[in-house]
């Protein structure tokens, strides 16, 4: 299991295996989601790489609005 050491500064590094695995630059933003006692980092993408993402995605049993009271 990887750990991180928050730092007197409540600064937390990323282990370089983590990161490597990841893709995860410097610099890069994450958001910061609290769930209960666990804290998610999402990292945050541009529109541009979000481009094509759902590329290939089967809508057709997605509920439609016609089905709303």
């Amino acid at each position: 299991m990887n750990s991180a050491t928050l730092s007197p500064k409540f600064q937390l590094s990323i282990p370089k295996r983590v990161r490597d695995e990841l893709g995860l630059h410097a610099g890069q933003k994450f958001a910061v989601i609290p769930k209960g006692k666990v804290i998610e980092l999402v990292p945050l993408i541009s529109m541009e790489e979000a481009r094509g993402l759902l590329k290939g995605a089967d809508p057709t049993e997605y509920r439609d609005r016609s089905d709303r009271y």
